[in-house]
């Protein structure tokens, strides 16, 4: 047993040995990592030069509004176009064209026009007529009507003919309505192409859509962004409720941990009961209605997702996910109902631990508002980035052009030799962008931007991490709790973090700032090649993204127990990175037992509290509480509010659990750390608390002598 003992900790290195001098987290420490503080110190200032670089080309006008085809914009202060803030486009059906999808440009004039055409109108009746006037504002500027039929329609100055429209995202979008299950266009079923040629409406629907494709997604954020103005502050009230919940069941926690684990775990298993309840009587009432038996698949993607609940698949869907999580869950707690018990003893001393350090349960707030700061930076500086590019213009034609869809310069296309090989052609606007060594320095520029981002959030959230090991750290090394703890432990904790080991933590979010973005080029890489039919190029790619999720997961995990170290020992992250994860093999069943079942503990409580809110908002704004039926605001989406309830509740929910959740992995650390440098006796007395002592009948003598 002896040698099996010895060979096991030679292979996971040593156990630490008894330091009569070691009382907590050591202040006499020094400087650690300097490099990579030096490193992160410059990787700043080059972030902040990016970000001058960004502000001083970008315009984020470039992805706000639209452009004609000329590259100026519709409705801006300070332009010739300031009083058209709407696009035109003459001809909306050659937005059909796959080019759509290349350029996001459709390849047919467009101009800025002050309102959308309210009637039909063909150039050939309107140029013989009163309404001649009234047509030209859908010409380009300054046409002058010296020219003949034929040559007007092939320059593009005057589309063949307008059609009653409505403005979509400051767009002209034919009014197409159904009637009685007809598509119409005012009150006609058929349009004239100009030509004297009268077409089906379901060709101008077909234009519309494709036009209409990548404008979708904004018609659709108008109307969350409705739905947020009629209900945020129910959603707020909602996030408030869900804070209260979660500060009660940690103040419960704290006095009465034991009961609230098995109170939150019979809530758990009752409230996905009820939800598997709903869902079948969801199930029975839609039998028998007209439609409720569509398939998900014929049905399709639909962005008013009440369309779903209307279908009894989908409460068979929801039954069978939460009828699987129940079933799981309770055969967890059937195999793991004794390791609960220790686990419970531990959730104790962490309450205690916290009950020490209150303030702890608000630094959350700071790390949020860090990584509001990180993100807004990020997102300002990629967006003017975005739109530093310069404006590209293309050839487009409708016949047959040699040289369509290359680039061309629109002040000197008419009298160019492009306009003679391309006669019908015309140089418009395509997008913003280019394949010069500026347009290679924005992509470089953006990567680094993605970069940086990455590595300032991990280096936020590991300063957190941190300073709650160091304040937690600091009372489970206090003999005599809790005289012996410093009188502000948070504040001294985040003091030593940032004096001393701000190299440290720049390592540690380096290295897994790198794995990040080596993830995020391979999707980007992978959404490149989807249209490759190499099937052994996408099997390489599905294992390399595994390979690099499952590195990110683990460098999560060595970081956070290098980062309790540091907290502790004051050593640099190599050093504090090999002592963790040698301590953790050397006890490894208890890693995977005590320090596991904490977890799944604390997610059942998120679990809890944002069940208990999702369900309040599902039932409040779906107007079913009887009480507040009138109370409820009118929505495009009700699904906007409770997804934000529920994501925003999960958030609140995991900040304050993370405390917990910290202060668990810092004591287990500590926990092991006691177990072997001291036996228990009057000169080496175990730290840990009185509970933990009588779960793992260990005792020290000089208390047991008394």
């Amino acid at each position: 047993m002896g040698k099996d003992s010895q060979h096991y900790y030679g292979k996971h290195g040593t156990p630490q040995k008894y330091d009569p001098t070691f009382k907590g987290p050591i202040y006499n420490r020094g400087c650690t990592d300097v490099i990579c503080c030096v490193l992160l110190f410059l990787a700043i200032v080059g972030y902040v030069a990016v970000g001058i670089i960004a502000w001083t080309h970008g315009d984020p006008r470039k992805v706000i509004y639209p452009t004609d085809s000329r590259g100026e914009f519709c409705g801006q202060k300070g332009t010739k176009n300031a009083n058209k803030p709407f696009l035109f486009y003459f001809n909306i059906v050659k937005c059909a064209s796959p080019l759509v999808l290349l350029e996001f440009q459709c390849p047919t004039p467009q101009i800025c026009v002050k309102q959308c055409p309210d009637r039909y109108l063909t150039f050939l009746k309107a140029r013989t007529s009163p309404d001649f006037d009234y047509y030209k504002q859908f010409c380009v500027p300054g046409f002058q009507n010296n020219k003949g039929l034929a040559e007007v329609l092939r320059d593009g100055d005057c589309p063949a003919v307008i059609t009653p429209s409505k403005p979509l995202a400051q767009r002209c979008f034919p009014a197409i309505h159904a009637n009685k299950g007809v598509l119409m266009v005012g009150n006609e079923t058929t349009y004239e192409d100009g030509n004297g040629t009268r077409k089906n409406i379901t060709e101008l629907v077909e234009g519309a859509k494709k036009a209409n494709m990548v404008l979708e997604a904004r018609q659709l954020a108008m109307q969350i962004f409705e739905d947020y103005t009629v209900s945020w502050y129910w959603i707020v009230i909602g996030l408030v409720i869900a804070m209260v919940l979660s500060l009660l069941f940690i103040i419960l926690l704290r006095f009465l941990a034991g009961i609230m684990v098995w109170v939150m775990i019979v809530m758990v298993i009752l409230v996905l009961g009820y939800g598997i309840f709903h869902c079948y009587m969801e199930y029975s009432r839609l039998r028998g209605e007209a439609g409720s038996d569509i398939s998900l698949v014929d049905l399709g993607f639909q962005t008013d997702l009440r369309v779903y609940l209307h279908l009894r698949q989908t409460w068979m869907a929801f039954m069978i996910i939460l009828s699987i999580l129940e079933v799981v869950i309770i055969l967890l707690l059937i195999f793991l109902r004794k390791r609960i018990l220790i686990a419970i003893a531990l959730i104790k001393e962490a309450s205690r631990a916290v009950g020490h350090v209150m303030c702890s349960m608000l630094y959350p707030l700071v790390t949020f508002f860090l990584l509001c700061l990180c993100i807004a930076y990020w997102a300002s500086t990629a967006v003017f980035l975005s739109t530093s590019n310069v404006a590209v213009y293309k050839i487009f034609d409708d016949t047959s052009c040699p040289l369509l869809g290359q680039t061309c310069n629109p002040e000197t296309f008419p009298s160019a030799n492009e306009s003679r090989l391309c006669p019908s052609g015309h140089c418009q606007f395509a997008f913003y962008g280019g394949e010069s060594a500026y347009h290679r320095a924005l992509l470089g520029l953006q990567f680094f931007n993605a970069f940086m981002f990455f590595w300032l959030s991990n280096f936020v959230l590991a300063l957190g991490q941190v300073t709650l090991a160091g304040a937690f750290a600091s009372y489970y090394w206090a003999l005599r709790k809790p005289e012996d703890m410093p009188a502000f432990p948070l504040f001294s904790a985040f003091g030593r973090a940032l004096r001393y080991h701000t190299g440290s933590l720049a390592f540690g979010s380096l290295i897994l700032a790198v794995v990040q973005i080596i993830r995020v080029t391979l999707e980007y890489l992978d959404q490149r090649l989807k249209a490759a039919q190499n099937k052994f190029a996408r099997f390489v790619m599905v294992c390399l993204k595994c390979c690099f999720w499952c590195l990110e997961k683990f460098i999560k995990f060595l970081n956070r127990n290098a980062y309790i170290m540091i907290a502790i020992y004051g050593t640099n992250f190599c050093t504090s990175a090999r002592n963790a994860f040698f301590l953790l093999m050397r006890n490894i069943i208890r890693v995977a037992v005590l320090d596991k079942v904490t977890d799944f503990l604390f997610l059942l409580g998120k679990l809890l509290i944002v069940g208990s809110v999702g369900i309040l908002a599902f039932f409040f704004f779906t107007h079913r509480i009887r009480v507040v039926q009138d109370t409820a605001p009118p929505l495009n989406y009700y699904w906007v509010p409770i997804l934000t309830v529920i994501i925003g509740s999960y958030m609140i929910a995991h900040g304050f659990f993370s405390v917990y959740g910290m202060c668990v992995d810092t004591l287990f650390l500590c926990f092991l750390e006691d177990l072997e440098r001291n036996d228990g006796s009057a000169e080496r007395p175990y730290f840990m608390s009185s509970t933990l002592k009588k779960l793992l009948n260990k005792t020290n003598k000089k208390v047991a002598e008394s």
